[in-house]
């Protein structure tokens, strides 16, 4: 059984714009639809298949079964393997699972199948983002990132800042005026000594 801890860290795989652990309630702006994502590149009744596949897996998912999601996500891509969605979904199961390599495989193929744009090649950035940012790999997040922003991900803005050295800096030096602004905190008074 998920636990509430494990729920959220699947609603940040899940929904790569938003922070991790929490859904923004800021819309974020859609990218635009890359000719697959509309649906134009494959015969309709095999893409409502695999989006049906899809929806199954994500609700498998979001339910803790990871072993049901891959499935799914598997046989979505069986049956449009030049489709790139059931990739970047199941990177995400992949990445929960603890499964890192695979998961980077799959955003990669993601990305070699969305050639860098549409929605679908935003969360792959912000996704690929996200694993190289928790692996120090800030340089390779900080481009991951910037394409994402590029695509419209205001999430992949803010990790931006988040990574700006300067920005970083600026935080440290406000927070030392902050603290010398309010004064020294009161510690414990000696024995004896009365408040005035």
């Amino acid at each position: 059984m998920a636990t509430a801890n494990d729920r959220a860290v699947l609603r940040s795989l899940l929904h790569p714009n938003a922070p991790f652990g929490d859904l923004s309630p800021e819309p974020e702006p859609e990218p635009r639809a890359s000719r697959e994502e509309q649906g134009g590149a494959f015969a309709p009744e095999l893409l409502e298949q695999a989006r049906q596949l899809e929806i199954q897996g994500v609700a498998a998912a979001e339910a803790g079964d990871l072993p049901g999601a891959l499935e799914s996500f598997g046989r979505a891509i069986q049956l449009l393997p030049g489709r790139a969605s059931a990739y970047n979904n199941r990177a995400q199961a992949l990445r929960l699972q603890g499964e890192v390599a695979g998961a980077l495989e799959d955003l990669e193929v993601v990305l070699r199948l969305s050639q860098g744009g549409g929605h679908v090649a935003c969360q792959a950035f912000v996704q690929r983002g996200l694993i190289r940012r928790l692996r120090g790999q800030d340089e390779e997040a900080r481009r991951d990132f910037e394409q994402a922003a590029r695509l419209g991900s205001s999430f992949a803005r803010r990790q931006l800042v988040l990574l700006n050295p300067y920005a970083a800096l600026c935080n440290q030096m406000l927070a030392e005026v902050m603290k010398t602004l309010r004064g020294p905190a009161e510690g414990p008074r000696p024995r004896g000594e009365e408040p005035r």
